[in-house]
């Protein structure tokens, strides 16, 4: 893992301050997906005057923040079935073209979650491989090879102390090569496709050297 020129921070990222250091790194005027999960609080922290679009699997695009109180419609929901509002110029499709969207090269940007990513990029967020478990894709292979940049947001380690970020995967793959930037409660990631190296970009709550000792190196 390269640390050069990593900033540090004294305190991790919790999931609102999370969210909202994703959000800083979309650009303007982008179309963009949230992922089902943490991802889709993305939304309540976007710029309104920054001009992002956001898509959602399910059919909408110019979908807008979580709804609060009054203002929640049961059938107004983004991919993850929460209820969100209705900025003005929002549009309604159905879920293959949606779908064609998605395929199609036409989101700058999509947010994802991930049980692991690669230090070549590789992405894995829809099973871990486990008997027991349920699969759940979704369109996150879509996704994953149809925007032109990828996201993850996710924490840094398990419950039980494992690095998500690894040297290859060991859960079946979502997509190969398509990561782009990780973001976790303690530290900032960019994919390096053409090293397949992992650069730290900023540290939270820990040092820039216990992290590379974390991730191994």
């Amino acid at each position: 893992m390269d640390v050069t020129g990593a900033v540090e921070h004294p305190e991790p990222l919790d999931r609102a301050a999370l969210a909202a250091r994703v959000a800083r790194d979309v650009p303007d005027h982008a179309y963009v997906n949230l992922g089902i999960g943490q991802p889709t609080t993305v939304a309540d922290h976007l710029d309104p005057r920054a001009g992002v679009v956001l898509h959602t699997e399910n059919g909408m695009l110019g979908m807008g923040r979580a709804a609060r109180e009054d203002e929640v419609d049961p059938d107004l929901i983004n991919a993850g079935k929460v209820p969100v509002v209705e900025p003005p110029g929002a549009s309604y499709f159905h879920h293959a073209d949606s779908f064609a969207m998605m395929r199609g090269g036409h989101l700058d940007v999509c947010v994802l979650g991930a049980f692991q990513v690669s230090a070549a990029g590789d992405l894995a967020n829809w099973h871990t491989g486990a008997p027991d478990a349920i699969p759940a894709v979704g369109g996150a292979m879509d996704l994953a090879i149809g925007a032109k940049q990828v996201f993850v947001m996710m924490s840094l380690l398990t419950k039980d102390g494992t690095p998500k970020i690894v040297p290859s995967l060991t859960y079946p793959a979502t997509g190969l090569g398509c990561v782009d930037r990780v973001f976790t409660d303690l530290g900032v990631f960019a994919i390096d496709h053409e090293r397949q190296t992992v650069v730290l970009l900023e540290a939270y709550g820990a040092s820039a050297a216990d992290l590379a000792e974390r991730l191994g190196g």
